[in-house]
């Protein structure tokens, strides 16, 4: 008995001795966009925390946000380039890479979180990252930025009208050019680093983000009115450079899948918690809101939908009815 105890514990001493083997001591710079008092920011600590205690202090993380490693799509160059290891950033910057993207930024594609997540987490969202490699981009899981919301400096837009003639800032992909270009705004499509210097200098009016997104950004600062319009789901992907993520052992690559996931529950769960309150703020911060009314989102919806037309010409008739079957079974239940 004694032997076989004794062998049992060289077969289970021998097995984490071989874990440990397959985890080299790494560095790993993880980019962002946000400020480190986001929930970008605090998603990122909590990836850190479980790599490094699920590698043992083998494998450690750098976050560096605010962008200081550049805005998203430099660091997807850099990740492509292996000058990079890992970043987390907007969907939107990959379209002009993999045109499939810009099917997460058709307005008004999902009613709610529960249909986001249904899609984004399920054999649709999957596809999508699966085409990533190809392209020198390893992409883990999806978080969450949310429902996008405008702001200007000029007037309160109660109508949807009232969009047209502001100059807003848009991320930088044709579906949210086109979006707001429809309604008669003037859209330009700019990095999201240079977007508080614009609104500053007033040279551009008004942009649209989340909640959360506009007050850790300090958009109240610069913006004085704000209209609840959630006109589109924004998602962040985050991505691994795959020249590096080639290097590492499948133990190594485990350890940041697994520590991906628990850190999308958690940003997701941070969010959600946080826009209410960053809503509140926003108004205590001086902002004057508004809410734009059912028959003006019909009216923006209906606006924009030459937008979800040329999204379906772009990715494909089948792509867009499998997104679409997805939100069914949800609406569904």
């Amino acid at each position: 008995m004694k032997r076989l105890i004794t062998a049992a514990a060289f077969v289970v001493f021998g097995t984490v001795a071989s874990v440990a083997q397959d985890v080299q001591t790494r560095l790993i710079r993880f980019g962002y966009g946000l400020n480190e008092d986001s929930v970008q920011g605090r998603a990122v600590r909590k990836f850190a925390e479980d790599v490094e205690k699920a590698s043992g202090g083998k494998m450690t993380v750098r976050a560096i946000g605010a962008a200081a490693l550049g805005p998203d799509t430099q660091m997807q160059n850099a990740l492509v380039g292996g000058a990079q290891e890992m970043m987390v950033g907007s969907t939107a910057t990959l379209v002009g890479t993999i045109k499939e993207f810009g099917i997460w930024d058709t307005p008004f594609l999902f009613n709610n979180e529960k249909e986001a997540d249904a899609v984004l987490d399920g054999p649709v969202g999957e596809k999508l990252l699966g085409m990533l490699p190809e392209k020198g981009l390893i992409g883990l899981v999806y978080w969450e930025n949310g429902f996008r919301n405008l702001t200007n400096s000029r007037r309160q837009v109660s109508s949807a009208e009232d969009i047209q003639g502001l100059k807003v800032r848009v991320m930088q992909n044709q579906v949210a050019l086109g979006t707001f270009q429809a309604v008669g705004a003037n859209a330009v499509p700019m990095a999201f680093s240079e977007l508080f210097t614009a609104l500053e200098t007033k040279a551009v009016d008004g942009q649209e983000n989340p909640f959360t997104t506009i007050l850790s950004s300090k958009f109240y600062e610069v913006q004085n009115y704000l209209t609840v319009t959630n006109h589109m789901y924004s998602p962040w992907i985050v991505l691994v450079s795959k020249k590096w993520w080639d290097t590492l052992s499948a133990d190594e690559q485990k350890i940041l899948k697994d520590a991906a996931v628990a850190s999308r529950d958690f940003e997701r769960k941070d969010n959600r918690e946080t826009s209410a309150k960053a809503l509140d703020d926003l108004k205590k911060a001086g902002m004057d809101i508004a809410v734009l009314p059912d028959t003006e989102i019909a009216k923006f919806r209906e606006m924009s939908k030459s937008v979800a037309d040329g999204v379906i010409a772009s990715v494909g008739q089948s792509l867009w009815d499998e997104v679409q079957a997805e939100i069914a079974k949800v609406r569904g239940k």
